[in-house]
């Protein structure tokens, strides 16, 4: 993984959005917010925006966004197709301006498919630019499923911890993803010569093998923080977990040197091909790995755990990941936590907002019950939304 990782800084900053301003965003003409550092609570009931307001957030950060939308799906209805979310985050590096949107477009023009970028006013060529800025990990009511659906979510999840620490990890996996898509095309098409398939699966190779190293440090890495977790709060109601990565390069990894790893499955691809070219698609490599959970002190798969103890699960990896940033990076990460409170009883809640309290970290969390954030009392500040406006309520009251 990225040499970020290494670094064990002795003191931490704040990493928060001060400012936020929204224009044609979902169901949102215009909005303008100031924040502090601590955590952010927005009630309301389901539909008010609470969730938009969230997602706005989440573009502040490299990627699609914590619903992973289209672009063009985040106009306001009845708008003219343009977007923009614009923030002040500060950073390590002290306040920096942030833009992203989308601009309207002529008609019958083709939909874009990225989004406007601008760092202090700076265009930028993408959202990438933003992962060496902004560290932001979410919960959402869509995840719930994570521990029982397919492989490629569980991925998609250990992927966004790795970009944390390695901002350049993103571009391998694009990659690779390009080389394994033309790969593919060339089997579908019934192409036999050697030489356009030698240099495809170098590529594949090389990176590939990367993004296997890649998770596996980032699995030891998190289970020697978990570890730490149980020591210090061994009856914590956020149970630990057990984590491994399936699959075999990772395997291989633990036993052979990178670059033997490589060219075993350079020639792996190359007899399989035949293989391949009858199932449609490239069989072997890293997007068939998974990131295997299970119930520490039930030594039970995951899977197989009540809705209850996999969310408990999950809220407990994120929260040993964001330590992890804390203690390599002198940053606490931002975290959006939607409709976090709606599985968790009260004492489960309370130990939630200890631990972000705790963690130093700007939250953000959504419900529909102002009772169940009473446990932060005035150390979050709690606004209302509501047909598309936001008030301010007093802190704890």
């Amino acid at each position: 993984m990225h040499a970020r990782l290494n670094p064990v800084p002795t003191e931490t900053s704040r990493l928060w959005v001060e400012q936020l301003r929204l224009t044609n965003f979902r169901n949102y003409a215009t909005l303008g917010l100031t924040f502090g550092p601590d955590p952010v609570v927005l009630i309301g009931p389901n539909g008010s925006g609470k969730t938009n307001m969230m997602e706005a957030v989440s573009l502040l950060a490299a990627g699609q966004g914590l619903r992973r939308s289209p672009f063009p799906e985040l106009a306001r209805a009845g708008g003219h197709g343009d977007w923009a979310v614009a923030a002040r985050v500060r950073t390590q590096a002290g306040p920096i301006e942030i833009g992203t949107g989308l601009q309207a477009q002529a008609a019958g023009a083709a939909p874009r498919a990225g989004r406007i970028v601008k760092v202090n006013g700076e265009a930028q060529g993408g959202s990438g630019v933003l992962a060496d800025l902004v560290e932001m990990l979410w919960v959402t009511p869509s995840m719930d499923g994570l521990f029982t659906g397919p492989g490629s979510e569980r991925r998609r999840f250990l992927d966004r911890l790795i970009l944390c620490f390695d901002p350049s990890y993103r571009t391998r996996l694009g990659h690779f993803e390009r080389a394994m898509t033309q790969r593919n095309r060339l089997l579908s098409d019934n192409v036999r010569s050697a030489v356009q398939f030698e240099g495809l699966e170098r590529i594949l190779a090389e990176t590939g093998v990367a993004i296997a190293a890649a998770r596996a440090e980032a699995v030891t890495q998190l289970s020697a923080t978990i570890r730490a977790r149980r020591k210090r709060a061994p009856n914590s109601p956020f149970p630990w977990a057990m984590i491994d990565i399936s699959g075999e390069l990772e395997e291989q990894l633990a036993q052979t040197p990178a670059i033997e790893v490589e060219e075993q499955y350079a020639k792996r691809l190359a007899v399989n091909r035949e293989r391949d070219r009858g199932a449609g698609r490239t069989l072997d490599g890293p997007h068939r790995s998974d990131l295997i959970v299970a119930h520490g002190p039930k030594a039970m798969p995951a899977k197989l755990c009540s809705t209850g103890e996999q969310k408990a699960l999950l809220v407990g990896l994120v929260l040993a990941h964001a330590e992890l940033i804390k203690q390599r990076q002198a940053s606490t990460p931002i975290l959006l936590l939607d409709e976090i409170a709606a599985h968790f009883d009260p004492a489960r809640r309370a130990a939630l907002f200890d631990d972000i309290v705790a963690l130093g970290c700007q939250a953000w969390m959504t419900g529909t019950d102002h009772d169940a954030f009473a446990g932060l009392g005035r150390r979050a500040s709690v606004y209302r939304v509501e047909n598309s406006k936001v008030l301010r309520l007093t802190p704890g009251g």
